[in-house]
């Protein structure tokens, strides 16, 4: 990834903290988009910069902010430089029984998990087909594939997002860009932590290894997709949950 120019989304904590400290011990420089500034976060930034001699910066946006969605991202796209990969990693997670949810939160959620990815894809895959060349890293999850009582909304959000990779793979090939997706399973991340620690203990018991993953694992998977070393990868969803 030496050079390589990336945006990567949901930046500042999680997997996506992860995803900048892999992506940027690579060579990259990095876009890192987040819904805030603060002053942690860009003292992280700088601090990775120098160490590693690429550029960091930050941009900051509210995913469920349609406007400033589309100005964070044109403030990058107008820098003029290109942009070699796109990982959508922001997203918001919930739990909860569809008689006791209500569909305008249901809605609110599809608009932060995927219509906001296909409005930065929309975008920013423009550039990359004007270029012939680019890679897309969604993030999905198994919630998607894998249907649990409680998981309508985010589950439901998380499948569009890996159909609509499929779809942009076909779409967004033949000119060079390659989408695909990943599907973690459970995460050692801020987000998981909504549930008790004996729902935590069923969900580590269900994965052949018998553990949680790590959030560097899922950042490892991510640059190998959007690396050369997967020039003939496109419009996958690479499972990545220890063997459930």
């Amino acid at each position: 990834m030496q050079g390589k120019n990336v945006i990567i989304t949901g930046s500042n904590r999680g997997i996506g903290r992860a995803l900048v400290e892999t992506f940027v011990a690579a060579g990259a420089n990095v876009w890192a988009c987040a819904r805030r500034a603060t002053s942690e976060h860009e003292s992280w930034l700088q601090e990775l910069s120098s160490s590693h001699g690429v550029w960091v910066k930050p941009v900051y946006f509210d995913m469920a902010d349609a406007d400033a969605v589309n100005a964070g991202i044109q403030s990058i796209l107008d820098e003029g430089k290109p942009v070699d990969v796109l990982v959508n990693n922001a997203g918001v997670s919930t739990v909860g029984l569809l008689s006791m949810s209500k569909v305008d939160d249901i809605k609110a959620l599809f608009e932060v998990n995927f219509f906001t990815m296909l409005r930065i894809i929309q975008k920013v895959s423009k550039k990359m087909v004007r270029q012939r060349c680019g890679a897309i890293v969604n993030m999905g999850s198994i919630a998607g594939i894998e249907p649990q009582p409680g998981k309508i909304a985010y589950g439901s959000s998380k499948a569009a997002v890996m159909m609509m990779t499929k779809c942009l793979a076909k779409e967004l090939g033949p000119m060079g860009v390659r989408v695909n997706a990943i599907a973690p399973g459970p995460i050692e991340t801020e987000m998981i932590h909504q549930y008790t620690d004996d729902v935590l203990k069923n969900l580590a018991a269900e994965s052949a290894l018998r553990r949680l993953g790590k959030r560097e694992e899922i950042a490892q998977v991510a640059l190998f997709l959007a690396s050369d070393k997967a020039s003939y990868i496109n419009g996958e969803i690479i499972k990545v949950d220890g063997g459930r």
